[in-house]
Formats: C-alpha cells, sequence, structure tokens
C-alpha cells in the first residue's frame, strides 16, 4: 500500500471500494450510464480509472477531464483526442476533421497533443459541433468492442458555460447547456449498449443543472452514490500505509484518528496518515501512540498546511455559488462550525439582518443548502443543520471563529 496522498488511486494504491467497484461494473456490463455521485474526496476519479483497467480487456476505455473546457466544441476535441491510442478509432476521427489536419505541415503523429487541440479546436464551431459530436459517437459505436466513457468534471465545465462572472444563470448560458445536455442525452439513448458513459465532477452535477431547471436532461443517466469509508475500512488502510513505510501504531492509535476525523473521506485519512508518517521520521522514532493523536490533529491537519488542502473546498464552493450566494454560503457555514449546528432559526435571522437588492434571500438559502448537502459540508437532523466532517467542520471554524459573531447574538 503506497501514499496516495492528492493523487489518483489505482493498482495497488487503490484500497477496498470492492463492494463499489464491483456494483459499478455490473452496471456498465448491463449497458446502463452512469451518474457518478459523491461529496468532495471521495475517490470518484480513483473508482473511473480502477474500473477502466479492470475491464480494459473487455472494452475500449475512454476517459476524458473538461475541467478545462470552456464550450462544446471543447468537449468534441477532448473526445476525438481520447480515441488516439486506440488506431481504428482515431484514423476514423482523423477522417472527420481530415480537412483541418490535412493542413498541418509535420504528420499528425508528430503533432503535440496540446497542438493537435488547438488545430481540431481551430476547426468546429458553435454551428457545426453537434453534427461533428454525433459523427464520432457513431465511430465510437462502431468499435469491435464495447466504448466505456468516463468524463470527469461535467460539472464545472457546464458551471463555466452556464454562469457570468456573478455566478448568475445567464439566457444564452442556459440555450448552450441545455442544447449541450439535449445532444448528449440523445446520443447516449442512440449508442445504447454500444457506449456505456460515466458521468462524473468536482462539484455536483445535479445542483448545477437544477439552477437552470435542466435536471431532466440528465435523467438517462442512473444515480450511483459512492460513500466515505467506514471506520473499519479506514483504519485498515492506515494499519497498511502503516507496514508499508514502517510506522508502528500502538493499540487505540487508529481508532483515535478516525474519531477525529468523524467522516473517513479517503483523501483526509491519507492526509493523517502523511502527517503521522512526517512526524515520525523528523523525530526519528517510528512509535506512534493514542495519546499523541490530538497534536497531530491540532497542529497538523488544522495548521496553515491544512488549510492550504482544505482551501480547495472553498473555492469550489464559490465557484458554483458565485460571489454573491458564496457571501451568505459563508455565513451560513461559519454559523454551523461555530455555535456547532445550522438551526432554521438562524436562516430567519439571516434574512432579517441582510438584503441583497438582486437576490430572493429564501429562495437563494434553499439553493445554497442544496448544495451544501450535495457536495458533503452539511447533512439535515432534525430540522437543523450539521457537517458531516469534524475535520472540516474544525477547520472552518479555526479560520473564520475570532471575526464571527454568531447570528442568534446580533442586534437586528
Amino acid at each position: 500500500m503506497k501514499r496516495t496522498y492528492g493523487n489518483v488511486a489505482t493498482g495497488d494504491r487503490f484500497w477496498d471500494r470492492k463492494e463499489d467497484l464491483s456494483l459499478l461494473i455490473q452496471r456498465i456490463d448491463d449497458g446502463q450510464h452512469v451518474l457518478l455521485v459523491a461529496q468532495r474526496r471521495r475517490g470518484k476519479t480513483s473508482l473511473m480509472k480502477e474500473a477502466m483497467a479492470r475491464l480494459k480487456d473487455r472494452y475500449t476505455c475512454l476517459f476524458i477531464d473538461l475541467q478545462k473546457a470552456a464550450s462544446a466544441a471543447d468537449v468534441i476535441v477532448e473526445l476525438s483526442l481520447a480515441t488516439r491510442p486506440f488506431k481504428s478509432l482515431w484514423d476514423k476521427s482523423k477522417d472527420m476533421f481530415s480537412n483541418i489536419l490535412c493542413r498541418l505541415s509535420e504528420t499528425v503523429e508528430e503533432v503535440s497533443v496540446n497542438e493537435l487541440g488547438v488545430k481540431l479546436r481551430a476547426g468546429l464551431t458553435n454551428a457545426n459541433w453537434a453534427e461533428k459530436g454525433d459523427q464520432l459517437f457513431a465511430i465510437l459505436a462502431s468499435s469491435e468492442r464495447p466504448v466505456f466513457l468516463c468524463v470527469d468534471e461535467i460539472s464545472i465545465f457546464l458551471n463555466r458555460v452556464l454562469k457570468d462572472d456573478e455566478g448568475t444563470v445567464t439566457s444564452d448560458g442556459r440555450r448552450v447547456v441545455e442544447q449541450f445536455m439535449s445532444w448528449l442525452r440523445e446520443n447516449s439513448i442512440r449508442h445504447q449498449g454500444a457506449v456505456r458513459m460515466i458521468l462524473s465532477g468536482s462539484i455536483g452535477l445535479e445542483p448545477v443543472l437544477n439552477q437552470a431547471g435542466l435536471s431532466a436532461t440528465v435523467n438517462t443517466f442512473a444515480p450511483f452514490e459512492l460513500n466515505p469509508w467506514d471506520v473499519e475500512t479506514a483504519q485498515g488502510c492506515l494499519d497498511a500505509l502503516a507496514q508499508e513505510y514502517g510506522i508502528i501504531f500502538h493499540p487505540g492509535a487508529t481508532s483515535e484518528m478516525t474519531r477525529q476525523l468523524g467522516c473517513c473521506i479517503p483523501h483526509h485519512v491519507q492526509m493523517f496518515f502523511s502527517h503521522v508518517y512526517d512526524r515520525c521520521v523528523r523525530r526519528n522514532r517510528m512509535d506512534f501512540f493514542p495519546d499523541e493523536v490530538e497534536a497531530v490533529y491540532n497542529e497538523e491537519m488544522l495548521s496553515i498546511q491544512g488549510h492550504a488542502e482544505l482551501t480547495h473546498y472553498e473555492e469550489r464552493l464559490k465557484l458554483v455559488l458565485g460571489p454573491q450566494r458564496f457571501t451568505i454560503a459563508l455565513e451560513l457555514l461559519t454559523e454551523a462550525a461555530v455555535v456547532g449546528r445550522l438551526p432554521k432559526d438562524a436562516l430567519r435571522i439571516q434574512r432579517d439582518l441582510h438584503r441583497f437588492p438582486d437576490i430572493d434571500l429564501a429562495k437563494a438559502q434553499r439553493e445554497i443548502l442544496e448544495v451544501l448537502q450535495h457536495d458533503g459540508y452539511l447533512r439535515e437532523s432534525n430540522g437543523e443543520f450539521q457537517y458531516i466532517s469534524k475535520l472540516l467542520r474544525d477547520w472552518w471554524r479555526k479560520r473564520y471563529e475570532a471575526f464571527y459573531t454568531p447570528l442568534a447574538e446580533r442586534t437586528i
């Protein structure tokens, strides 16, 4: 077992998830299209990559990452380039772009992937991307083996197209996203069986589409939820890492580590182990005792370095909500972190305290809480909201508590 802190985990680095992997592969074998649903850092990309590794002898496996895509044409280019390792598919893809590629002074195989992507993008327009995309899906469907297509970060791409710089859904953005998702839906139906797809992303796809009233465009994709590790799995991972790196966990150490985390998100488990390992190496003693866990948690997991790792949560949240709604969400998350819970009374007080000229605050609160629940910040219990992850709550509280006054203590 090797550390995979911050990286995609496959092969010997892929820990457990036997049932999840088995169920996912069964769905692919059944010809289903899948919407991979999971909160941040739970290993969605790793699960897709491991499934691809195990299916490569039976399927033509393609993976595209849309994190940098800014248009539907970009998606078609990424999908075209993904066929490059498969000669028969790539030859047909090249024929589709023959009018562009014939202008290259070098042979196509001598051109870098980045340069080739630029050349292909130049030959696509807002008018012809769907036609080329239909041709490309037909090419994939002609493969001797079924195609297993994994599409990562589709929600970031759609969010970028859908909204302006203020995070507001625009009419043009909605029109483009509706056209793209309708095109994807049509091809998922037309080539059912020949092409099986997984859609995933580090922000929730469903909340993004809900904000634009486009949820129906993804109804051909069956949701597949990826949960956090249970305590036993997380402790097994810690023990396996300890054996690999020479750490001696004394009885109770791993259980105290999982207790401090509160929710065993794979990335956070790996992050905790890395801090323990670094501390043991620096002091030249590889024994680690339960009474040392709290110090590592407070001094390392919640340190400035820990903040750098967890700040990604905040950045992604701002991306999906936009500046104004992010300000509202920031207050709600800080309230839940400092007070320990977010009751409905706090939502009412926030509405009484603030006025946003262009925002219906009650409606905005509902949308924000949907995102916060879907993306793994909060869960509702007995009419109030609480953090799922103790680590995330403690990190948020340490970051903002000194400058925050709970809503109930403010003068209205």
